[in-house]
């Protein structure tokens, strides 16, 4: 019979492919066996109405179900103790909803979609459609809705916060041991564009850094992790006995995650230790950082030479910087002659030149001219004013600066062009942008000059975002209101100071207190 059908079918094709006439074969019906209604023939003779009524496949499911939400944290409670996160119509809170159900394996799953309530009913209803073999084989598909009540219910470390805010299980204290804070200012942004720190339930700033406080262990390892991703880094944990029930053999802890990022920052200038620089190849030794994530990346002014670490390979040698930004020396350009041709570097441009400088303090005072060689030659002119160290005047015991033999120590180094003079007749107007900043608790017991000294290297922080593309493209500037859109300043030739584009600004952002406790605006 089976050969016969598929002969005809064959041979029908075949006919209709050729242009033949064929004859529409028809499909016969019968009549229900219950009302009488002509249908296609199936298992049990019956119409879909009159089987529906002889059968309800949705007997014995669930139809109303109870889950367990966190009005805090908006997790839900996957029994036993799991909590999970899922936004309302999203594909994990229906994935979530319908493994709730019991005695579900007894049918066919085909579909399940949300049916649309009131965001405040408290109410989640799931309209699913199912199939199931009935009489005599027969499959019937029927759909049906699920409606699942909303119970408010703290977790367990939410519980613990409403309890007592201060009350926290995991602190992760971040340190670096420099005499400024512009790292912790450029971080500081990096948490708040990726919300690293949503889950903080405090943040404290230091001395030296920042202690951010957790309700969860898990919570600080995630931030530890997102830190490490950004900065070169090493840590160790130790945690501490808080409570033991004996009875059910419970433990609790108090975490405490000590991070230490790496003493070099941006602009720095280093004497690599002799077996560092013979592994990277005999660069150096005197080399700047030009970048800081969770590698250095290290240049060699006199050659162009580049080479990146990891953090590994920092904190095996564990070296520090020969000066630092702070001790930056403004130096005039008195003539100049590029020696090679531009080179880019890690999206960065770069030009040997030979050039004489003149330290602007000298004014007045002597003649001291220096000739050297720089790698800004695609930057300076002959007139401009550049920030450099001052080798010639500098006391340095740096230990690895006397393990170099035959070292030839230049009378300066360049690190970048100058705009204090343009940027004195700009003073105390306000500035195109806005920063966002974290809720921290600050100790009101420091000084003044302390005060003035975080003022100062802000300050200085906003200025690098204005000079450097590079950084602003790893955080999220906002458009000030109070700016006016007369004072634009755009780079003409380099004449004019450095600014930021307003296409790079995202629109004005207003957070208050009532809607965020959390950030704030900063200028």
């Amino acid at each position: 019979m089976f050969t016969f059908c598929l002969a005809a079918y064959q041979s029908a094709a075949m006919a209709e492919e050729a242009g033949m006439f064929t004859v529409p074969q028809t499909i016969g019906s019968v009549l229900c066996c219950k009302c009488g209604v002509p249908m296609e023939p199936n298992a049990a003779n019956m119409c879909v109405k009159c089987l529906r009524s002889e059968v309800d496949i949705t007997e014995g499911l669930q139809k109303n179900v109870i889950i367990l939400h966190c009005p805090e944290c908006d997790n839900y409670l996957q029994p036993p103790r799991t909590w999970i996160k899922a936004q309302l119509e999203s594909k994990e809170l229906l994935t979530f909803c319908v493994k709730r159900l019991k005695n579900l394996n007894k049918v066919r799953l085909v579909h399940a979609e949300f049916v649309w309530t009131e965001p405040h009913s408290k109410r989640i209803k799931i309209r699913l459609r199912v199939q199931k073999e009935v009489l005599n084989g027969a499959i019937l598909e029927q759909a049906y809705i699920v409606e699942y009540v909303q119970q408010e219910n703290m977790c367990e470390s939410c519980t613990r916060v409403q309890a007592n805010p201060d009350q926290w299980v995991a602190a992760v204290q971040l340190r670096q041991h420099v005499s400024h804070r512009r790292t912790f200012f450029y971080l500081e942004q990096l948490i708040l564009k990726h919300d690293a720190a949503v889950r903080a339930i405090k943040i404290k700033q230091m001395d030296q850094g920042i202690d951010f406080f957790f309700s969860n262990r898990s919570h600080a390892v995630k931030f530890v992790e997102f830190v490490g991703k950004v900065a070169p880094i090493r840590s160790r944990h130790d945690k501490q006995l808080v409570s033991h029930d004996s009875k059910s053999n419970n433990y609790n802890y108090k975490y405490t995650f000590s991070v230490e990022i790496s003493p070099i920052c941006r602009e720095d200038l280093i004497c690599l230790p002799p077996k560092l620089a013979s592994s990277l190849g005999n660069i150096g030794p005197l080399v700047i950082c030009t970048k800081v994530t969770n590698a250095i990346a290290l240049l060699d002014p006199f050659t162009l030479r580049h080479c990146f670490l990891d953090a590994d390979q920092y904190w095996r040698v564990s070296f520090k910087s020969l000066l630092t930004s702070r001790q930056l020396v403004e130096y005039i350009i008195l003539d100049l002659e590029p020696i090679s041709s531009e080179v880019n570097i890690g999206g960065s441009k770069y030009v040997l030149a030979d050039c004489q400088v003149a330290r602007v303090s000298d004014f007045g005072k002597n003649d001291t001219i220096f000739n050297i060689r720089t790698h800004l030659g695609y930057l300076l002119r002959p007139g401009d004013y550049a920030l450099g160290y001052d080798l010639y005047g500098a006391n340095s015991n740096d230990i690895e600066l006397d393990k170099h033999k035959r070292l030839n120590i230049p009378e300066a180094i360049l690190m970048k062009k100058s705009y204090e003079e343009k940027r004195h007749r700009k003073r105390g107007k306000a500035r195109p942008y806005k920063l966002r900043s974290l809720n921290m608790e600050v100790d009101e017991s420091q000084s003044r000059a302390d005060q003035e000294k975080m003022s100062s290297e802000y300050e200085q922080f906003l200025r690098d975002l204005e000079e450097n593309p590079e950084m602003r493209f790893n955080i999220s500037l906002y458009r000030n209101k109070e700016y006016q859109p007369s004072e634009v300043a755009s780079m003409t030739d380099g004449e004019d100071l450095p600014s930021v584009p307003l296409e790079e600004l995202l629109a004005d952002l207003e957070i208050s207190d009532e809607e965020d406790g959390d950030e704030s605006m900063r200028e």
